[in-house]
């Protein structure tokens, strides 16, 4: 669970939210002013003036979407305003971006009256490609959403109403088929009448379901028609009055229930009365109307799906939303219409029964995925939904007769494919994943920082490792207690390297350095120093990795691991690797770090190392090698020096993906190096940038990190002889938590033998 204070120093760190505004044209000269602004964007004005249609070729409307609230139904907050919901409107932008590449206006608008609020929304038709309503109460919610729908051209969705809908909807297609149940027949109990439960009902039974079969319960009981206080949507499904007043009357017999309500409404022995193989979706957030492990205790047949992620079949709206819009924007959509809805639901279930990668089951433990009890809903970090949910969206669409335009949905897959298919989304995540399946003891020298230990409380938080804290114990303890961490009593250690070296450790030292000038004294005195001290602790198996930094520079940093560790065999060299994350992509550039001028034979050993640590993160290397020339333009010693290494690595490694020498435009745009250099070997734009020296192999990652926006993961230290990983001295919490959990990742691979000294 994160922090209040960790949580409010996300939200305002730096450039204060979550999201901005970034100019998609160039604005570096008077000309580019000249044609953003005036007089040049008169031309598109006049064109938007005479086919207004125009507006989704010369504006960014095309892929922009309005997230609005007026903050009555805010998450588990209520009614807390407008301005209060912000920071969640600014959240579903997020989730939008990440997902689907949609941008997003948040606007959080100060009105409760139905008309006044339709009123502003809809003048705003002409700036947006779709309108998501998120967090208006009910009813008022059903009336906004249907007025706007009817007045506006463009897409108005209601994601509380039907994101819930479409996801359970899918889960319920998978859980039917399951339990061998006919949906025409099934008898639903619903625990919940607003907004999400009413739109599940209504959307189930577009799916198949009988309304006659479903009971509603609100807080006052089962919605019967003898009852006075009944708004229209909820006397829709009022049943007649069987005498049946409690949601436990309710669910006997009963082959599915379905909570959209609080936490705790469903007691064990309610499940115990309903019929064989129930279906079971208690959807409450953050804590389900009966548990997951209550009702698998008490239903060993049943199958379940609660709202959260730590257990089997999650009910995540961010299955729906993004790509229902992604298709949406891209066939420019008038409405998200019955149709539409369907096909996503249909969509998330047909994707659920297909094998599932290696890439996805990584990410989520390691353990096989395959439609049954514990995954019949697709998982929500699975990069397929977004090639399966947007196509079907957009094909219902055109089918049903509100798209814009239409197009060969084969070839909208494919650039959709091509778009997502990339790891960023993943990697470290997966990585994660991985560490906590077996966390890993993990050192960190100089831990009396305030930076590693706020990652050090949301390592031991998460499980990632088992963090040790070298360092003097009272100026460690004290800081934890000005920060209000607990991570000490969450089982971190505290070791103080100057009150006791063992002896093993001097001897170890002085062992390994006795030959490069280093005395027994000398041992003596450097174990007093933490880094020093946790490199001996992985080398004598007393911990598993250990994470350096944050205090010295960067050399000095690495220095005690490269004279402990020393490197793996068949590893001429270690190697600094950064693996570069911007929006729809993941590059890992390479060396970094150490090698200032490496022979041909270093280059290409540089080369396998890297290869090996990118597919080591699921990724399929494409190296090029990178210089001023592309393919013998240039006769020099630089360029015969990357001739020469490409040679050792196909020879070494014909498997692996490489070319070169090729400047950085031909590496990683594939249209322009097929059309100038249709020999190349390189298939896809190259994801793995080899440099022939230290200087623009530095010089780039930065560069692309300060330019080009791109997050900057590493240094990822290669060729080392234990698992370790040296931090810059201004790695945030972010990055200090990234690397241990490589550092985990790296230690979970060594046999244990391999941890002896």
């Amino acid at each position: 669970m994160s922090r209040k204070e960790d949580a409010l120093e996300y939200h305002s760190r730096g450039r204060k939210g979550k999201i901005e505004v970034v100019p998609t044209k160039p604005l570096v000269s008077q000309i580019d002013l000249s044609l953003a602004y005036t007089p040049g964007v008169a031309e598109p004005c006049l064109e938007i003036q005479k086919n207004e249609d125009a507006s989704w070729e010369y504006t960014a409307r095309g892929n922009l979407v309005a997230v609005i609230s007026n903050g009555t139904a805010v998450l588990g907050l209520g009614d807390i305003g407008a301005a209060a919901g912000k920071p969640v409107m600014e959240g579903k932008a997020c989730l939008f971006k990440k997902f689907a590449d949609i941008d997003v206006f948040d606007l959080e608008v100060n009105e409760k009256d139905v008309d006044k609020f339709c009123d502003i929304v809809a003048s705003l038709e002409p700036t947006f490609g779709g309108i998501n309503l998120e967090d208006i109460a009910s009813p008022a919610c059903f009336e906004i959403e249907e007025k706007l729908r009817n007045r506006m051209k463009i897409p108005v969705f209601h994601d509380d109403q039907h994101g819930t809908a479409i996801i359970s909807g899918a889960g319920m297609l998978n859980a039917a088929e399951l339990a061998h149940k006919d949906l025409a027949t099934m008898k639903l109990v619903v625990s919940g009448a607003g907004a999400g439960a009413i739109a599940c009902v209504e959307f189930f039974c577009s799916l198949g379901m009988s309304a006659s079969n479903v009971i509603l319960v609100d807080s006052k009981g089962v919605i019967h028609q003898g009852r006075t206080d009944l708004n229209r949507h909820k006397a829709k499904f009022a049943i007649p009055d069987d005498g049946r007043r409690t949601l436990a009357e309710a669910m006997i017999g009963a082959d599915m229930f379905m909570g959209l309500s609080v936490a705790g409404t469903v007691k064990p022995e309610m499940l115990m009365g309903m019929a064989e193989r129930p279906i079971i979706f208690a959807l409450a957030n953050p804590d389900p109307e009966i548990g997951y492990p209550e009702a698998i205790a008490a239903r060993p047949d049943a199958l379940v799906a609660t709202g959260r992620s730590d257990y089997p079949n999650q009910v995540n709206n961010v299955l729906g939303f993004p790509y229902i819009f992604r298709g949406a924007l891209d066939c420019r959509a008038s409405q998200v219409s019955e149709a539409m809805k369907l096909a996503a639901a249909h969509a998330l279930a047909q994707l659920t029964r297909e094998p599932v990668p290696d890439a996805v089951i990584n990410a989520y433990g390691g353990k096989s995925l395959k439609m049954g009890p514990d995954y019949f809903i697709p998982k929500p970090f699975d990069p397929r939904v977004l090639w399966w949910v947007a196509p079907a969206v957009a094909q219902a669409a055109m089918e049903s007769g509100v798209a814009r335009i239409t197009f060969d949905i084969a070839e909208y897959r494919e650039r959709l494919m091509s778009k997502g298919s990339n790891a960023a989304y993943s990697i470290m995540r997966t990585i994660g994943r991985t560490a906590r399946q077996a966390p890993k003891r993990i050192a960190f020298p100089h831990a009396a920082n305030a930076r590693l230990l706020r990652a050090a409380q949301q390592i031991a938080e998460e499980g990632i490792a088992k963090p040790i804290l070298l360092g003097r114990q009272a100026e460690i303890e004290q800081l934890c207690n000005d920060m209000s961490l607990d991570l000490l009593k969450r089982g971190a250690e505290i070791v103080d390297p100057r009150i006791a070296v063992p002896a093993t450790y001097v001897d170890r030292l002085y062992q390994l350095r006795q030959r490069k000038g280093l005395t027994a004294f000398a041992a003596q005195a450097l174990l007093q120093k933490s880094d020093y001290y946790a490199a001996l602790m992985v080398d004598q198996g007393d911990a598993d990795g250990c994470v350096n930094g944050l205090r010295l520079n960067y050399p000095e940093t690495v220095k005690p691991m490269l004279e402990i560790f020393g490197l793996q065999p068949h590893c001429k060299v270690a190697v600094g690797m950064y693996m570069m994350v911007l929006q729809n992509a993941v590059k890992f550039f390479g060396d970094t770090v150490f090698n200032i001028d490496p022979d041909a034979e270093t280059l290409a050993n540089i080369t396998v190392q890297m290869a090996d640590a990118v597919q080591g993160f699921g990724v399929v290397p494409r190296a090029a090698m990178i210089s001023y020339s592309n393919f013998g333009t240039v006769r020099s010693a630089g360029v015969k020096k990357i001739q020469e290494a490409l040679a050792i690595v196909r020879r070494e490694r014909p498997d692996l993906e490489i070319d070169g020498e090729m400047q950085p435009e031909m590496a990683l745009d594939s249209a322009r190096r097929k059309q100038y250099y249709p020999f190349s070997h390189l298939t896809r734009s190259a994801n793995m940038l080899v440099f022939p020296y230290l200087d623009p192999a530095n010089a780039s990652y930065q560069v692309l990190k300060e330019l080009g926006g791109a997050s900057a993961v590493g240094p990822i230290l290669l060729g080392l002889g234990k698992p370790c990983a040296a931090l810059q001295n201004d790695a945030s919490v972010e990055d200090i938590v990234n690397m241990t959990a490589y550092v985990v990742l790296k230690a979970q691979q060594v046999q244990p033998v391999a941890l002896q000294s």
